[in-house]
Order: C-alpha cells, then structure tokens, then sequence
C-alpha cells in the first residue's frame, strides 16, 4: 500500500520483527550463506557461473580466517529455472537450512517468486543482476543496475552522434516482467525525446526460443523505412545464442542496425563466433576488459579458483563480489548476522569496485555505480566506447511512469518505507 508519509516503526515492533527472522543469528560455529542460482534449465549459461563467483568469495573469506570468528558455509541449490521453484527452495534455505542471507536469481520472475517468502520469514537476498526497478523491499539488496543506470544511458548514447543518432527503436526482450516493465519506461522516455509509436517497433518471445529468422527479418524492413534504426535488446538466457547467430545469417551488421543488449555479456559471448557481432554493443556497470588493479586482483582470483585461464567475468559477477564484501563488513559493523541488525549497517556501505572506483549503498537498496558502454571484439570481449564521468545512484522507481514518478524509497530506521509519495516539504 502506498503511503504520503514514512511509518515509523517502534521499538517493539522492531523486537518482534528480529524473533521472527527465520534465518537470524548463526547457530554455532558456522555462519550459512544460501545460494539460490540455475545450474539446469534455460538460465544455467547465466546463473551457473554466479554460484561459482559466490563459492569462491566464501571461499576466500574462510582463508582469511571466517567471518565473527566462524566459518562461513555455502549452502547451494538448483530452483532449474523454474520459477515456482525458486519460491521453494528459497524457504528451504531459509526454513530448513537457517541461512543468513541469500545470494541469487537472475531474472525477475524469479525474484517475484521469492519476494513473499523473504518478507514473510524476514530473510535477506542479495540480487545481482540488471532489472526494471519498480520496486523497493526491505528485504532485497539491489546490486545490479537500475534502468537509469542501463537502459536510459544506452538510448542516450545511440540517440547521440557517437551512436549513430538513431530515430527508430526496436524492443525485442522474452515475454516477462524485466522487458516488458523496461521496455514501458523506455516507450515512455523515447515519447518524451519526441519519438512516435510509428518509429518504435516491440515484440516478445518465450524463455529459449530459437527461431529467430522471422522476427529478425521484420527488423530488416522496419530498419528499411530511411531512418537510421537501432535495437535494444532485453532477450534473456541462451536464447542470445540463436538470435545472434540469426543477426549474422541476415547480414546484420552494427554499422547499420547496431543492437544493445542489456543482458548479454561475456559469459554469453562465449559460446557465439563474435567475428559478424563485432562492433555491436552493450550496457553494463562492469567489463572484463576494464583496466584497473581491483580487476587484475579479481580476474587473477578467479582463474585460480576456477583453475580454468579461459573462463571469463562478467557484470553480474562484480554485483555479487560488490554485494557479498557489503554484506560481511556490515556483519562485522554489527557483530551479528542478524537481518535487522545487518540491514541498518548495510546503508552507506562502501567498497571497491573493479572499475577502479567505489561503489557505495543507499538507503533506497540500490547501489551507487558507473555506467559502461562496450562494443562487441573478435575476442569476445567488450572495448568500453562510452562510461559516466562518476556514479550514478540507482532509481528504484522511474521518473518516466507518471505513477512512479512521485515515489521514493527510504529504509534508514526508525523511517520506513519502500514505495512513499514524495514529501512536498522537506522532512525533519
């Protein structure tokens, strides 16, 4: 229910809330971090990589002697891209497996389907991956990017002349609530910039679909009307590989209908023949190919625990290293795990990023980040063509949805609240 003014929430209620968090203090001398990530389905080629990244942080805090005097375990699970099944497993973590915090999903359906089940048991999840906003929860941390912090910059930038000033936009992404709630805010953010439904084509596909020569080659006529035309990409999972593919067998080139993907990185570059993707882009807050110490340490860290030089990084994974550093010196700021004690110290939490810069944690749940843009190499990897001068602080509610717009996010105790209207005065 929205509220014009924050509730506040009293010291009883605030014990009440602390007996009733499932996954409170660690029982004896080990401290369970739950790991909630696809390693079946149409989400494995994602997700399977962020269990590995969450392991090997747990890994390497165990080495630098546990965390409040204990070791830390990983307690993993496999939810196979079915989304019901995230909600079960992550009561499980929480019911059976008392873990103190979550780290997983990648899409949003999934994170809508274990949102009831960490607000009613109390529990902490930590999210990592690029999504719609439109949301605040006391009990998510949003590590990933925003769509102030992705999908406006990317249209900005292919609305500018180093993009290639494009007047006509097609949304393609898979049929579910990221796409389609970024692409409404896109819709609504290209009205306001003055273009007309007539220069923006939309269309939907399911999780894995692989024939793409159809809808590819509507792109090509619409992209044939004189204007230059552009394509943002939200499509999701291995469905990239036969898109991609599709893109080069139509001759699709970036020069002239240059494509953005939002949820394409190099993970899932990996498996394409990138020579006909060159030069084709992407948004994210992190690129393997960043030049920076923090991200030497991090590449050569994970080389070693993966024992595999060829495995790359990706974006996701410095949202999970950000988050996780987050959560173990809020942890030790608060001598405990427990979910509300660790909640409050989490706000103003600062940590390197591995783009040489820091990131830090609003009250809002959203992290303060730069914004990159890359275009596809040969390699497989990206060369980063555009990046914010400084950090952007992610917007958990859109100024570009009227009813968004007038909405804000505060969780700083004792004022509380995730999706307030906007104070028309200033708030003592």
């Amino acid at each position: 229910m929205k509220r014009s003014i924050r509730t506040l929430v009293g010291a009883g209620a605030l014990a009440a809330a602390s007996a009733w968090g499932a996954g409170a203090q660690a029982a004896g001398d080990t401290i369970k971090v739950g790991v909630l990530h696809s390693l079946s389905g149409t989400m494995a080629i994602s997700e399977t990589t962020l269990k590995d990244t969450v392991l090997m942080l747990v890994d390497d805090l165990n080495k630098k002697g546990g965390l409040l005097g204990k070791k830390v375990e990983a307690v993993v699970v496999d939810p196979a891209s079915n989304w019901p099944l995230f909600a079960e497993k992550a009561r499980e973590l929480i019911s059976k497996d008392k873990v103190d915090v979550v780290f997983g999903c990648w899409t949003s359906v999934s994170r809508k389907s274990v949102l009831p089940v960490f607000e009613e048991l109390n529990g902490l999840l930590f999210y990592p991956v690029q999504y719609e906003g439109e949301e605040s929860s006391r009990n998510v941390f949003y590590t990933g990017a925003a769509p102030n912090q992705q999908a406006i910059p990317a249209v900005d930038y292919l609305m500018g002349a180093d993009g290639g000033a494009a007047k006509r936009w097609v949304l393609l992404g898979t049929d579910y609530v990221y796409p389609r709630t970024t692409n409404k805010i896109l819709r609504s953010y290209l009205h306001a910039k003055g273009v007309a439904d007539s220069d923006i084509m939309e269309n939907y596909t399911p999780f894995g679909h692989s024939d793409w020569q159809t809808i590819v080659g509507e792109v090509k006529k619409f992209a044939s009307a004189g204007k230059r035309t552009a394509v943002v990409s939200t499509i999701n999972g291995d469905a990239n590989v036969p898109f991609y593919k599709e893109l080069a067998n139509q001759g699709i080139k970036a020069e002239d209908i240059p494509v953005v993907a939002f949820s394409v990185g190099e993970e899932e570059l990996a498996g394409l023949d990138t020579g006909p993707l060159v030069g084709h882009l992407a948004a994210w807050n992190y690129f393997m190919s960043v030049k920076a110490p923090e991200n030497d340490a991090f590449i050569k860290k994970w080389h070693a625990y993966i024992k595999d030089t060829k495995r790359v990084t990706n974006d996701p994974m410095e949202a999970h290293y950000i988050g996780f550093n987050m959560w173990v010196q809020a942890v030790e700021q608060a001598g405990t795990t427990e979910v509300n004690a660790v909640r409050q110290a989490m706000y103003g939490q600062r940590v390197k990023n591995l783009t040489g810069g820091v990131s830090v944690m609003n009250p809002n749940h959203h992290l303060s980040k730069p914004v990159l843009i890359g275009e596809i190499q040969s390699d497989g990897q990206f060369e980063v063509v555009w990046n914010t001068d400084g950090l952007v602080v992610g917007d958990a509610w859109s100024d570009f949805i009227p009813e968004s717009a007038k909405l804000t996010a505060d969780w700083t105790f004792p004022w509380v609240c995730g999706n307030c209207e906007k104070p028309k005065y200033p708030v003592n």
